[in-house]
């Protein structure tokens, strides 16, 4: 199979879908690899980085989409991106469609096979692609949310873990998920007083066993969400349906209630942001004020940490691709219903559940699509 990787066109992204590490593998398989001239510069990794392990270097995206196969990226295709697929091409990375009908009637229309990370499955009820970027965002947050309280933003001017005579800020985590759990780690151990708010009460009670003492826990009623929410310094959102468009869980009207300068941290956005205020924001310009409030929404925050990020994501994605590519996608999707999962758009057909529940639009089930 062409295995072809382009550039990553969205702003402030450095990530990179394909690592050295991973093309040298697929070119072992006797795949043929196409990377983009400089699509690694933003995580470290040179051109030469990839001719070394057996890759070509390919000038232009056009001529990516154009030979490839399969098309392996980080982020959502864009736009133009979206316009260079073709019917049959298998496409092989982020999509979160549920809050975006212009990217999937692009993606139905242009015929192509769409894999998407964030909904493939493992056999523990895990999303294996999307964990190491959740890992990543959850211990980002913290970080980011310090920033986003200093008063030279817009902030309360809140330290996060307080100094002698003075308490820490307080930060309230919603879902104890991936992103929650390792939101709430970093928080704790920068000082603050946290509290992670979630519904499952199995997923609290694993949490108070295994971080007891660290940071406290919460069940997540409205009631009490917005308790919480009202005497904190920092809200992190992260809070996760699989495939689907994120639950609004602090409304507009509910800003008034909140501490002014207080900032909203909203990890959900690429699935619509869990903050009723919450819209998309870039690394350049990544927060903005509503009603007093500081909202940190940046769409891809693990590319801050690109280098990381890349490596982490890449050794997550490396045996599935490489299974895309041995197998050919209807073999892999069959023999791997967890594969399976993360099949989302098929021949101008969508295939998950969750997003048509969104969009509106009529779903054919996966294991229709594979064997139509």
């Amino acid at each position: 199979m062409i295995i072809g990787c382009p550039t990553e066109i969205k702003p402030q992204e450095f990530r990179v879908g394909i690592t050295p590490n991973a093309a040298q593998e697929a070119v072992n398989h006797g795949h043929e690899i196409l990377i983009q001239a400089g699509a690694g510069a933003g995580a470290g990794f040179e051109d030469d980085d990839y001719r070394t392990a057996g890759a070509r270097i390919i000038e232009t995206a056009a001529e990516i989409f154009g030979t490839a196969d399969m098309v392996v990226k980080v982020k959502e295709p864009q736009s133009g991106e979206r316009k260079m697929l073709r019917e049959g091409q298998l496409l092989f990375t982020y999509l979160h469609l549920a809050p975006d009908p212009d990217q999937t009637h692009d993606l139905l229309a242009s015929g192509a096979t769409c894999i998407a990370y964030e909904t493939v499955t493992d056999d523990r009820g895990g999303l294996p692609l999307l964990a190491p970027m959740s890992e990543v965002a959850g211990r980002l947050a913290p970080q980011v949310g310090a920033w986003t309280l200093q008063k030279a933003n817009g902030g309360r001017g809140v330290l996060m873990g307080g100094v002698p005579g003075v308490g820490p800020a307080r930060v309230v985590v919603i879902g104890g998920g991936v992103v929650g759990t390792h939101a709430a780690k970093i928080a704790a151990g920068m000082g603050a007083d946290v509290t992670v708010l979630d519904r499952s009460l199995p997923r609290l009670r694993y949490l108070d066993d295994v971080f007891g003492g660290v940071f406290k826990t919460s069940y997540a009623s409205a009631g009490n969400t917005l308790e919480l929410a009202q005497a904190a310094d920092m809200i992190i959102g992260a809070v996760l349906i699989p495939g689907a468009a994120a639950p609004k869980l602090i409304s507009r009207a509910q800003l008034s209630q909140l501490k002014p300068g207080a900032a909203l941290v909203d990890v959900a956005i690429d699935q619509g942001g869990c903050f009723e205020t919450s819209k998309a924001t870039t690394h350049q310009d990544p927060i903005y004020d509503v009603d007093g409030i500081m909202h940190y929404c940046v769409a891809n925050m693990p590319g801050a940490v690109a280098r990381t990020s890349t490596i982490a994501l890449g050794n997550a994605t490396m045996p599935f691709m490489l299974a895309l590519a041995d197998k050919g996608w209807r073999q892999a999707c069959s023999d791997d219903p967890h594969l399976m999962n993360g099949l989302n758009v098929h021949a101008g057909q969508l295939t998950y559940y969750a997003v048509g529940k969104a969009l509106g639009i009529d779903v054919i089930a996966p294991s229709v699509a594979i064997k139509g």
